[in-house]
């Protein structure tokens, strides 16, 4: 018997994810990836510069999915024995008994300490915003006053959820809005708050709000069993030890031993479809050559606005949303330097005593820097000299094209720099020892402009019935790592049971019980 062959656009964790689920269910599937760049793992990559690792944006492995925790645990299996930097400061860290050693074993899903706080007026708060004493004390009385006034007036007089703003005030109040929320987001976005669809905060902050932050708090303070956590107020996630490219890496080895077929450098420019509308195949470039391949499925994950561009006869309505459609693109410039002037103050050890957090938020209005990164504290082996360096990346938010993206590497980086001396992240531009500059283009699909189409343009997508969007480009959905990954899951059951409806493809990460609880 002939296999049906399955043509995947991307590979990132969802098109990686849908190939080896795809290989590893049925034999009778012929299984060819398509990848734009040379590296695996979309925005989910990890760069090496000279020893030094590099993650794009962040990955925390956390998921309340039985089945991606039980996926991520076959391809790299949780640490059995401590870490370098655990071992060294006589720290604790979960471990799985007969788990691999990480300091003899690369393939192996470490567990970390989650620390992300807001950078706000030269302090530190905790983020999400906590209860603690620290917090009211860099506030001050005055201001504290303030928020808890406005978050009760929110509270009383809820406002209707038109935006993006409406919904942050209803959750947080005015004040601590103003504060926390509007400049970042500005700065995430290149737009206001209050122009930006409002589903975009219900997605990533997952019923977060002040109400939320005071029952966990009571939660820890009680010791209440079985306390829902919300995903933004885990304490511990999985990572893996060279960073999260490299789980794609071990993933995209697995397909290929499965007898699946990956291209590199192969970077698809059309989705043919015949008079039916039955996706027939796909239209790829390779060093230069333009060919085609034909298929009985096509999984994409490539952003829908370049899919429907390349997608042969779709009706002018559908195409001008695709067209439509906005994104946000990413640059960063990994900075290596001899000693930072941030002070520990959180009791937390670290590695030459560096300040504990994975990210920060930076809220500077005196600055374009977005989040800054600490890799010594993601992973201790994406470090070179973990020892006697601090490995960061500065993050910065853009628009292909625009005045920062046009900046060279060198201009790029040494903006970078400066705004580290504003910051008085470190005492002068002596201190960096080197630095490397990445790009990621459409890095975040934004929910403006003709996002609010974006149900009619599904719906067109459904009717080519052999043809499923996956992915957080692929559904233009700010997805996480594990909801990207779940997207594929449903595509492959719906292609495994032949059926054609999308509506659990698309279900993914849109319904609020999906995300609370498993």
């Amino acid at each position: 018997m002939d296999k049906k062959k399955v043509l995947i656009i991307g590979a990132g964790p969802a098109g990686l994810t849908a190939a080896y689920e795809l290989l590893d269910r049925s034999d009778e599937y012929e299984v060819v990836v398509f990848e734009e760049s040379n590296t695996f793992g979309g925005i989910s990559r990890t760069v090496e510069y000279k020893g030094n690792r590099m993650d794009m944006g962040g990955h925390r492995f956390f998921s309340k999915v039985d089945a991606v925790n039980e996926w991520w645990e076959k391809m790299m299996p949780t640490q059995g024995s401590l870490a370098k930097d655990d071992i060294a400061l006589g720290r604790t860290a979960t471990v799985v008994a007969g788990g691999p050693d990480p300091e003899k074993e690369d393939r192996v899903m470490l567990k970390r300490n989650r620390l992300s706080r807001i950078f706000f007026n030269s302090k530190f708060f905790d983020y999400p915003i906590s209860l603690k004493f620290e917090t009211f004390k860099n506030m001050g009385l005055g201001t504290t006053i303030v928020v808890g006034f406005s978050y009760l007036k929110s509270a009383i007089f809820k406002r209707k959820e038109n935006s993006l703003e409406d919904f942050y005030i209803n959750s947080f109040g005015k004040k601590l809005y103003s504060m926390f929320f509007e400049n970042y987001t500005e700065n995430l976005w290149g737009r206001h708050p209050s122009q930006i669809d409002p589903s975009w905060g219900a997605q990533r902050t997952k019923g977060l709000s002040i109400f939320g932050i005071i029952k966990d708090s009571l939660g820890k303070i009680f010791k209440v069993k079985n306390r829902k956590v919300n995903t933004s107020l885990i304490e511990e996630f999985s990572y893996p030890k060279l960073g999260p490219g490299q789980l794609w890496e071990v993933t995209a080895d697995e397909v290929l031993k499965k007898g699946g077929t990956i291209y590199k450098n192969a970077k698809v420019v059309g989705v043919k479809k015949d008079d039916s509308n039955i996706a027939t195949g796909v239209v790829y470039e390779e060093n230069g050559v333009r060919k085609e391949m034909t298929g009985d499925f096509v999984i994409s994950s490539m952003p829908i606005k370049d899919l429907v561009a390349g997608i042969n006869d779709v009706p002018k309505q559908y195409a001008d949303i695709a067209a439509g459609l906005p994104y946000r693109d990413y640059m960063t410039v990994g900075v290596l330097v001899s000693k930072l002037n941030l002070k520990n103050k959180t009791g937390i050890p670290t590695m030459g005593n560096i300040v504990p957090d994975d990210w920060v938020y930076v809220h500077d209005k005196n600055v374009s820097m977005g989040r800054f990164q600490i890799y010594n504290n993601w992973s201790p082996y994406l470090v070179k000299d973990v020892e006697h360096t601090v490995w960061m990346g500065l993050e910065y938010f853009c628009n292909e094209g625009d005045s920062m993206w046009s900046m060279s590497d060198d201009e790029f980086a040494k903006m970078g720099i400066r705004e580290m001396v504003t910051m008085k992240l470190i005492d002068d531009e002596s201190k960096v020892l080197d630095y490397h500059v990445e790009r990621v283009k459409k890095a975040y699909p934004a929910y403006f402009d003709t996002y609010a189409q974006m149900d009619e343009l599904r719906n067109y997508l459904d009717t080519i019935p052999n043809l499923f969007c996956v992915g957080r480009n692929g559904q233009h959905r700010y997805n996480n790592l594990d909801h990207s990954m779940c997207t594929s899951f449903e595509a492959v059951k719906n292609i495994l049971a032949g059926v054609t409806d999308k509506k659990n493809v698309w279900s993914v990460n849109t319904e609020e019980e999906y995300h609370e609880s498993k």
